[in-house]
């Protein structure tokens, strides 16, 4: 456990340098890290995963520009959510199929807050994995994993065409569509439409609370991407638990 620990730490760092690196086109591997503020190199010892941002007090040793807390946050959730995961499916297939889907809901949250985009280079190969692993799995066969596809995709690029239509603009980008076939696949259809409703259910209320405090109009977009992240991790792992209450709700006669 304590090495897993510490391989999670590590892959939460090196999921930073994902988030910032990928969109933007840059190398992964090289330049090493650097300061954004002054480009100097991080020296290893400074780039302890959460350690090192607590010890310089989340700043940069070299010239003293603060870090964003959103670094030491990743590698903080990065081993909470891997560790669920292994709590909940155990160490196999499983997990590394799940583990696999779990990081790139990470990045894909992160990049869309940061930049409002969610990059096929992160969406495509993990959907493959999923429609490769749903071969295999005992839950879910093939034809769920590509109906679960099917509805995620399909109803945002019916949202999509519908807004474009009556506004003659784009409500959502078509980011959130191919994100939503990638959660489909993984899900399939029952925890689909779960992920949806959570993800619109938080993305109203974060959006309700900044309009009054910001003084903004119904205009302003929204990252949808980062709301559907975490509302299909929780449709991942409880999504079972919560459909099974809500249908309690409706007992058969």
């Amino acid at each position: 456990m304590i090495l897993f620990g510490l391989l999670s730490l590590c892959w939460g760092s090196f999921l930073n340098v994902v988030i910032y690196r990928l969109p933007r086109g840059l190398n992964l591997s090289h330049p090493p890290s650097t300061c954004p503020a002054c480009r100097a190199r991080i020296r290893p010892l400074d780039n302890i995963p959460i350690l090192s941002y607590l010890v310089l007090q989340g700043r940069c040793r070299s010239c003293g520009a603060r870090v964003s807390p959103r670094y030491i946050f990743v590698e903080a959730l990065t081993p909470v959510c891997l560790a669920i995961l292994f709590f909940r499916f155990g160490l196999g297939w499983s997990f590394a199929a799940f583990a696999v889907f779990t990081t790139a809901l990470i990045c894909l949250a992160f990049i869309d807050l940061d930049l409002k985009l969610l990059p096929d280079k992160i969406v495509f190969p993990t959907a493959a994995v999923g429609l490769l692993y749903a071969f295999f799995r005992p839950d879910m066969n093939v034809g769920q994993a590509l109906l679960g596809a099917a509805v995620g995709g399909g109803f945002l690029l019916l949202v999509f065409g519908l807004y474009y239509l009556i506004r003659k603009k784009e409500g959502l980008g078509m980011g959130d569509v191919t994100m939503m076939v990638m959660i489909g696949v993984y899900l399939g259809w029952p925890k689909t439409v779960l992920t949806l409703i959570l993800a619109s259910f938080a993305g109203a209320l974060v959006g309700g609370l900044i309009m009054a405090v910001r003084k903004k109009d119904l205009q302003f977009a929204l990252p949808f991407g980062t709301f559907l992240a975490p509302a299909a991790y929780v449709a991942l792992i409880w999504g079972d638990g919560i459909i099974g209450a809500y249908l309690s709700l409706f007992p058969n006669p």
